[in-house]
């Protein structure tokens, strides 16, 4: 079995490729397979959030690409940047991940939040794509991490090291 305990240069160039969902990619401890069919281990620090285009240095020398595996989520759109905020805002007062994009955001399929976000006045339509939610504030949140350009955001240990 592969495993993998450490991060690679953010360009490094990767001849393998792990697809994971977001709640996978959240986990440090984790037994899975690369897209080849390999299996492989995950063994890296605790509080370690992946994201899509991460670069992961296996221990025999290989680099693998972390893909962000397509999910099913809603989609809310609106032409009116304030609804968007208002549905942002309501999503996360119950702490829903919330992945912003221009005229629209995403979250994980719940039909009870699609209705809510009907109600503010957005159009909702269920869609498969990979999710990347928004960090949190301080740019360390157990939902994700924002990109720094090199495709790693910070991660949760690095907020408590300060």
């Amino acid at each position: 079995m592969l495993v993998i305990e450490q991060f690679a240069e953010p360009k490094a160039s990767a001849t393998e490729r792990l697809e994971l969902s977001f709640d996978t990619r959240c986990k440090s401890r984790l037994r899975t397979k690369l897209a080849s069919g390999e299996e492989c281990g995950l063994f890296l620090e605790r509080g370690t959030v992946l994201r899509g285009g991460d670069r992961l240095l296996a221990n025999d020398g290989r680099v693998v690409e972390v893909v962000a595996a397509p999910e099913k989520l809603m989609e809310a759109m609106s032409g009116d940047p304030l609804l968007i905020a208002k549905a942002a805002y309501h999503l996360g007062n119950r702490h829903v991940a919330v992945h912003l994009l221009p005229g629209k955001l995403r979250f994980v399929a719940d039909h009870v939040l699609g209705e809510m976000v009907r109600g503010l006045s957005l159009k909702v339509a269920e869609v498969e794509a990979p999710f990347e939610p928004e960090s949190g504030a301080y740019g360390s949140h157990p939902h994700g991490h924002s990109s720094d350009g090199e495709g790693r955001g910070p991660r949760i240990h690095d907020h408590f090291k300060k």
